[in-house]
């Protein structure tokens, strides 16, 4: 019941506080405007991160006690929500706003958040030690930034954050973590009802207050998972579920070191950007994106119970039909083009 009321509260409240979001991000002059690798046609607002944010930790103020670990996501995500409103405001150079996200990350350390060991398969527990704590900040600051870089499209991040709480519910469930499994309930529902709004035609942005704030929590629930287990399904659930934003990085990384460019300055080469130059309409663009996601969600689930050659079938499967689009294989992008023309 716990849970039902997590979501329901957290859901309710992102549906109502996502338009006051809008007003104050008109008052502070927060409005993404159209131009450059932008795809939207109007002015939009963009902080509906405060929105995501209060709707997440009012649910779980109401529904659940607080331990350290649970202050230290709030202290950490509230850090991390504050460097994203002000960059929504008044913009950040990537290099501070990188150290900002290092800072941010490395709170959890103070509130018993490590990587000390991890158990893997065949090999057993592998001791981090002192490494543990350097590889705990650049899990949270990488899922931070591959948030970031899947909110491209209208919906497209907070649809993909709400498939993964889902997911990651299940795996809290799982394993008996309730306090993990509220977190993730409150996120789906916050990410569900600022959804309502964000959905093509877009009324309003999460902005990287948002955007970051999502990569964060969904960072350090799977570390609460790591302390529970010290097996790799904590770690393998969020690499799996974000499997897709996580490889469009990959390759913008590659492609910018590549050209001598600055893996910090965007360019218009990401996943969703090669959808649209195919042909694809927003929306046909988002739901693809959304059922690669959720491909990448069911490897997870069937590795966790043991279907690892159907896991592996289907992950394989996965990256080939994503490096052929960001590889621009004239094939595939022909085909979806020709989808969208019938």
């Amino acid at each position: 019941m716990t849970y039902v009321l997590t979501f329901i509260i957290a859901l309710v409240v992102a549906t109502t506080a996502t338009p006051v979001s809008m007003i104050l991000a008109k008052r502070w002059k927060a409005i993404d405007y159209p131009g450059g690798r932008r795809v939207h046609k109007r002015p939009i607002p963009r902080l509906g991160g405060l929105a995501i944010y209060a709707a997440f930790w009012l649910a779980v103020y109401l529904t659940q006690g607080w331990d350290q670990p649970i202050w230290g996501l709030f202290f950490g995500s509230t850090l991390i929500l504050m460097v994203g409103v002000w960059d929504d405001i008044r913009g950040i150079r990537p290099w501070t706003k990188l150290l900002w996200q290092i800072a941010a990350a490395s709170i959890l350390l103070f509130y018993g958040y490590n990587m000390y060991q991890v158990s893997l398969p065949i090999l057993g527990l592998i001791p981090f030690g002192a490494l543990g704590l350097l590889l705990t900040v650049f899990w949270i600051v990488g899922l931070v930034n591959t948030v970031n870089i899947s909110d491209g499209l209208d919906g497209l991040a907070a649809g993909i954050c709400f498939g993964a709480a889902l997911l990651l519910f299940w795996s809290a469930n799982r394993i008996g973590m309730e306090d993990a499994g509220n977190l993730t309930l409150a996120l789906a529902g916050a990410t569900l009802g600022f959804l309502f709004y964000n959905f093509h035609p877009a009324r309003v942005f999460m902005g990287d207050s948002g955007s970051m704030f999502l990569g964060y929590v969904i960072g350090g629930i799977s570390i609460m998972g790591l302390l529970k287990t010290a097996t790799v399904l904590g770690l393998v659930f969020p690499l799996l579920v974000l499997g897709m934003p996580l490889t469009d990085m990959a390759f913008a990384i590659i492609r910018r070191k590549l050209r001598g460019r600055s893996i910090a300055i965007a360019d218009r080469g990401h996943l969703h950007h090669r959808l649209l130059d195919a042909g694809l309409s927003q929306r046909q663009a988002v739901f693809l994106l959304y059922a690669m996601s959720a491909s990448f969600g069911l490897v997870a689930v069937l590795g966790a119970v043991g279907s690892w050659i159907w896991a592996t079938v289907l992950l394989v499967a996965n990256f080939i039909l994503l490096v052929r689009i960001l590889m621009r294989r004239p094939g595939l992008m022909g085909v979806l083009s020709r989808r969208h023309g019938k």
